[in-house]
């Protein structure tokens, strides 16, 4: 019989505790202000090499749709790092992203099919809470990626969720000195990710004194509902002087509610995501900016996440991924997929 030695053991040991962690064993979790918590940059310095995957080793991942580019992008960061690491992975959604209970579904099968780790982007803070709760019961870690957040999930991948509208709104502090009245077009109702950016934005901008929300309304993620919530708000505030909006398919669907009324250029309109079409229209003057969260190298980081708890890494509950306010002038350089011109990018912000 083979005797393991004692680091051998521990590493075992840390692996099954790290994998049977039960909703009932965890706090609530807040993922911006989390203390147990690691950059995505220090994995490598702190943890060492990716382990080598168990041939067969399969991965799933949950989407919230894959209608939005933000979510598609991210799929494609989870094939990359996929082939990168020699494993399989299937990339699923559901209709809509108002289908919780479709999601969930495609989680728990997921989860009889035997899959070795769920990469999760639940639709809301609750809906995959029993899917969770399985997968654990399992063995099987599930880490909950972007925006939503589970509060009694053991891993969470993604960005400060508060400092995308932060970044907006100290934008606006800073050239806009004269203040003026602004309005939010929020997310889905209750979700963590539009109560956190919409929170961070109002509570800054307000902060400073200059500035007058006049209006915050949910769209649910939709760029027709959006359209109209904006229109609404500038038949009634004709002045306005910008737009905060929870994500980049909203903004531009504002964006074409600015242009209807005769503000482009006048009414400022910032977005959330970084989506390719938002790109584009930054270039084109039109929308403002976005806070870019980097979809691809955030799906990258989760899989890589998700090998390293495999290979009995005892992992930090929070891994933080990068996010960066993109205007005109910054656009350009912050287009790009390759890891390390991003990273040149992000350090050239700093």
């Amino acid at each position: 019989m083979k005797v393991l030695s004692k680091l051998a053991l521990a590493t075992a040991v840390s692996a099954v505790l790290s994998l049977t962690v039960s909703a009932a064993d965890l706090t609530p979790l807040n993922s911006d202000t989390e203390p147990d918590r690691i950059d995505w940059t220090q994995l490598q310095e702190k943890f060492g090499e990716v382990p080598q995957a168990k041939a067969g080793t399969r991965i799933g991942g949950v989407s919230k749709t894959l209608t939005n580019e933000y979510w598609r992008t991210l799929g494609e960061g989870y094939s990359s790092a996929a082939q990168k690491y020699g494993v399989q992975v299937s990339y699923l959604a559901a209709a809509n992203e108002d289908d919780q209970l479709g999601q969930l579904s495609i989680a728990e099968t997921m989860i009889t099919e035997g899959y070795s780790a769920l990469l999760a982007s639940p639709q809301s803070d609750a809906n995959l809470q029993a899917a969770f709760d399985e997968a654990a019961q399992k063995n099987i870690p599930f880490i909950n990626v972007n925006d939503a957040v589970m509060p009694l999930t053991r891993y969470y991948v993604g960005c400060v969720q508060r400092d995308n509208g932060v970044r907006v709104a100290n934008w606006f502090i800073k050239n806009c000195p004269e203040g003026g009245k602004v309005a939010v077009i929020e997310g889905q109702p209750g979700v963590y990710a539009a109560k956190q950016r919409t929170d961070g934005f109002t509570a800054t901008i307000s902060a400073s004194g200059k500035f007058e929300v006049v209006a915050s309304v949910p769209a649910n993620w939709s760029r027709e509902q959006a359209y109209n919530a904006a229109t609404n708000i500038l038949q009634r505030t004709p002045d306005l002087l910008g737009f905060y909006v929870n994500n980049d398919g909203m903004a531009l669907g504002v964006v074409e509610a600015v242009k209807a009324a005769g503000r482009l250029g006048k009414t400022l309109v910032f977005g959330t995501d970084g989506i390719s079409d938002a790109y584009n229209s930054i270039k084109n003057g039109e929308l403002s900016g976005t806070v870019d969260s980097f979809p691809l190298l955030t799906g990258q980081v989760s899989m890589e996440v998700a090998l390293r708890i495999l290979g009995g890494q005892d992992l930090p509950r929070v891994i933080s991924t990068p996010q960066a306010l993109i205007t005109k002038d910054n656009a350009e350089k912050f287009q790009v997929k390759d890891p390390d011109a991003l990273l040149k990018a992000l350090a050239e912000e700093e």
